[in-house]
């Protein structure tokens, strides 16, 4: 690490601890040619995570998009600002797992399947828009899907 006094590039670690609630880390170092002390910090770099859209473009992924998806459909409901960026960041968390490429369906699936946890109203407006309604008969359909309950089997 280059010295911002006099440029050197010899230094020792004097302390180091986390920052950041972890995702970095804090270093003291010392200057060994003007002794001079100065901060740095390490953190991860994170890989890009690309989305493949429908039509076979890719573009790198939004965590503002798919916010501002969930907040048109949790219009006029209980649900806070809070919870919306915990979505987004489970979901995000969700496609890092997937690897370094995922299509925009695999969105929509992470998406609605934490909507359905959070609000079924704002779940149903989701997925109308996602699935792309076109009925009553559609509503009907994902209603019944979201409040089915499997009951185990008994054996007779």
């Amino acid at each position: 690490m280059r010295c911002p006094w006099c440029q050197s590039l010899d230094d020792k670690v004097v302390d180091s601890r986390l920052a950041e609630d972890g995702v970095a880390i804090r270093r003291r170092r010392e200057c060994l040619s003007c002794t001079r002390r100065f901060t740095t910090y390490e953190r991860l770099e994170e890989v890009p995570l690309w989305v493949v859209k429908r039509a076979g473009e890719r573009e790198p992924f939004d965590r503002a998009k798919l916010i501002a998806g969930v907040r048109a459909a949790t219009k006029n409901r209980p649900v806070s600002p809070e919870q919306l960026e915990i979505l987004a960041q489970e979901v995000e968390d969700s496609l890092r797992g997937a690897g370094a490429e995922v299509d925009s369906q695999q969105i929509g699936v992470a998406a609605l399947e934490r909507l359905r946890e959070l609000d079924e109203v704002a779940y149903l407006r989701f997925a109308s828009v996602y699935k792309g309604f076109e009925d009553l008969g559609d509503f009907q359909r994902e209603v019944g899907l979201l409040t089915k309950t499997t009951e185990p089997k008994r054996k007779g």
